[in-house]
C-alpha cells in the first residue's frame, strides 16, 4: 500500500498585514531583474516579489513603506501610482477580494 503524502501549497505572506495564504490567493507586484517595479497579475513573473491581500493592504504598505523593502528598491510616488493603476484595471484576479 502506496502512503504519500499530498504535496502542501507553499503560503505567502501579505507584506502589510502577515496574512498568510496560497500564491493564487495573493496579489503580487515584482521588481523584474531590470529593476522595473509592477504588478503581476499572473504570479509567474521573473524577479523579486512582495505579496498583498488586497487594495487596502497595498495601500497601507505603501503608507508604511514596506513595499521599498520587501522589494529592496525605492519606489517613487509615480511607480506607487502606476502599480494601483495596473492593479484596478486587473479586474479578473480583484473581483472579490475586498
Amino acid at each position: 500500500m502506496d502512503q504519500t503524502t499530498p504535496a502542501k501549497k507553499k503560503q505567502r505572506t501579505c507584506v502589510a498585514c502577515g496574512a498568510t495564504d496560497t500564491k493564487r490567493a495573493l496579489l503580487r507586484i515584482v521588481r523584474s531583474p531590470l529593476g522595473v517595479v509592477s504588478f503581476d497579475p499572473s504570479g509567474r513573473a521573473p524577479g523579486r516579489g512582495a505579496y498583498v491581500c488586497s487594495a487596502e493592504c497595498f495601500a497601507a504598505a505603501r503608507k508604511a513603506g514596506k513595499l521599498d523593502r520587501a522589494l529592496r528598491t525605492k519606489l517613487g510616488e509615480q511607480d506607487l501610482e502606476r502599480i494601483a493603476g495596473e492593479m484596478s484595471r486587473d479586474t479578473s484576479r480583484c473581483v472579490g477580494r475586498e
